[in-house]
């Protein structure tokens, strides 16, 4: 498994690769669990080279504290991808991404200002233009995204359409614990007693209940919500627990009958 941590390294190894061959990529911020697992093990069935990047963002970050406990675990990450069999990790820095400093960026400005976007001013600017300088050096036949970041993946989505981008974005289902709570980096953060707590967020989501009375009973429970919206055929939510702050999304109500 190669690991590349510079541009020219990149795409020394990229260019060597057969024109035959058809490449994937999963693009993540590292702190790797079973559902970057899941997205692993499907890139590399589909493709012959099976691509990993860990680079956390800053500029998708709207709260430095957020950015500043972000968990880094590179050693467990290097360990997981080796087991699932990828070929390269790909881990820049952040002048090798914005030799620019983010003077250049990419935006969407109409679904972008909705639901995460509302709460977190710039994150989907920083989050598309990353994606987009990914996917221009690993020129991949396929994009791997979970579906529990739903906004992002519409959003990805829509960048790949509207630039003409030669790649298929392939969603892959949510991960969740036996409790039902989605995996997420940010998880780790959790104590034990706040961790316990979260579990009654996809519970509450999950109920054909109105988006109104799950944003009561979420915060009865103690939960700061962001919002809980019905968006492109999804219940999404965002709320704050334990000062960590959490997103979910299952099908809305009307496409469960």
């Amino acid at each position: 498994m190669n690991i590349l941590n510079t541009i020219d390294a990149w795409q020394n190894w990229r260019n060597a690769i057969s024109h035959e061959k058809s490449v994937g990529i999963v693009p993540t911020m590292g702190a790797l669990h079973d559902g970057h697992r899941s997205l692993i093990t499907r890139c590399r069935r589909e493709n012959d080279i099976c691509v990993v990047s860990i680079f956390v963002n800053p500029t998708q970050f709207n709260d430095p504290n957020d950015l500043n406990n972000y968990p880094v675990t590179f050693d467990e990450d290097r360990n997981l991808c080796a087991a699932e069999g990828v070929d390269a990790i790909f881990m820049p820095q952040y002048a090798d991404l914005y030799p620019d400093d983010y003077r250049y960026r990419v935006m969407e400005n109409r679904d972008s200002q909705l639901l995460c976007g509302a709460h977190r001013p710039g994150h989907f600017d920083g989050m598309l233009s990353v994606v987009m300088k990914l996917f221009n050096l690993a020129r991949p036949q396929r994009a791997y995204f979970g579906e529990k970041d739903w906004q992002q993946l519409q959003l990805v989505k829509g960048m790949v359409e509207a630039f003409f981008m030669p790649i298929t974005i392939v969603p892959c289902p949510t991960v969740r614990e036996a409790d039902q709570l989605a995996l997420s980096s940010r998880n780790r953060r959790l104590s034990n007693d706040h961790r316990q707590k979260a579990a009654k967020f996809p519970r509450l989501l999950a109920t054909n209940a109105p988006t109104g009375d799950i944003i009561r009973l979420l915060e009865k429970d103690g939960f700061t919500v962001d919002y809980v919206e019905d968006f492109m055929g999804r219940r999404c939510a965002a709320i704050t627990c334990g000062g960590v702050r959490l997103i979910d999304n299952l099908p809305s109500p009307e496409r469960q009958e």
